[in-house]
């Protein structure tokens, strides 16, 4: 039984219609596959044509779906011997981020991602996937390991940011985050960052800074999630801020993968199935592992020097202005 959104209701309508006639059908005499062929064909095209004019906003849902495949589904499908490794040597193990070295293509490769969790306990072990500094400063050791071995790293992101909680503040937040990011424009292997749901501020961008960064095609990657925005800029004296200022605050931010490769800020968009990732693990992984694979093949052809001087340069170039001065 999946999950639907509130936008998918009519599809959800057909799609158990078609579950209800095959348990009435099931063990008995009936001959139903011109009508099951009919209402799939049905339920397929209204599909196609709802997903075809989604809002920013219904593609922040897609992305914050709860069936979607998390970073442990996509080391399942697109590597082999992963081996987890745990601790920041420092004060705890982050389960919020997972890392760990497999074989992806044949390549020995480092892996690191957020981890939101599937169930209810998961969830909460996992912190929905928000994590404290100790989890920064595990993946930041990893990294450093698979430089010191000649490894390529893939991270993979999906958080609604890194965990605001007291407790990680006075553990140095912000400092791990920064950490983070300065080391990893210095890292001399390659790295190719994935944004596979939700992209939310620094918790995100302490993964992101890679020579490819790519999106799936129903994640979004922003500053600040679209709650927030409209939070600060329409909250008046306690009133709860509507929908339409979060459907609003979504297309201000240009938050989707469309977006951001427009404006230069990823470098490829992967395709997802048709209603989404979580409609069809497989066919996502193999969307995932193509792109991937084309990408690794290119970045690890390129000197340490073209692809550290590049990387600095990709974002340095990020957020660039024209400006027309009068005459």
């Amino acid at each position: 039984m999946h999950y639907y959104l509130d936008f998918e209701r009519p599809v959800a309508e057909l799609e158990n219609k078609i579950e209800e006639l095959k348990r009435l059908a099931d063990g008995k005499d009936m001959n139903i596959t011109t009508e099951l062929k009919k209402l799939e064909k049905k339920a397929r095209d209204l599909r196609a044509d709802i997903f075809s004019k989604i809002t920013p906003w219904q593609k922040t849902l897609i992305a914050r779906h709860p069936e979607r495949p998390y970073t442990l589904d996509y080391i399942k499908l697109l590597t082999e011997d992963f081996i987890e490794l745990h601790g920041d040597r420092r004060f705890a193990d982050d389960i919020s981020i997972v890392t760990g070295f497999a074989k992806f293509q044949g390549i020995n490769v480092a892996v690191i991602g957020h981890q939101k969790g599937k169930t209810t306990k998961g969830r909460i072990e996992r912190n929905f996937g928000q994590p404290h500094p100790e989890g920064y400063r595990k993946a930041l050791r990893v990294m450093k390991l698979a430089e010191k071995f000649g490894n390529p790293i893939l991270t993979f992101i999906d958080t609604p940011g890194a965990y605001p909680g007291i407790g990680a503040e006075e553990r140095g937040q912000a400092e791990a985050i920064a950490e983070n990011l300065q080391e990893m424009f210095m890292i001399k292997t390659p790295v190719i960052a994935t944004v596979i749901g939700e992209g939310g501020s620094g918790g995100a961008l302490a993964l992101a800074i890679g020579d490819s960064v790519l999106m799936l095609e129903h994640s979004v990657y922003s500053v600040i999630s679209p709650e927030g925005c409209a939070a600060i800029l329409w909250k008046k004296n306690g009133t709860e801020v509507k929908q339409e200022e979060f459907e609003k605050a979504s297309e201000t931010l240009k938050l989707t993968a469309q977006d951001l490769y427009t404006l230069g800020i990823i470098d490829e968009i992967i395709p997802e199935p048709v209603g989404g990732a979580h409609r069809d693990y497989q066919e996502t992984a193999r969307a995932v592992e193509k792109v991937l694979k084309a990408h690794l093949t290119e970045l690890m052809k390129k000197p340490v020097d073209t692809l550290l001087e590049e990387r600095h340069n990709k974002f340095r170039m990020m957020g660039a202005v024209a400006e027309e001065l009068d005459n």
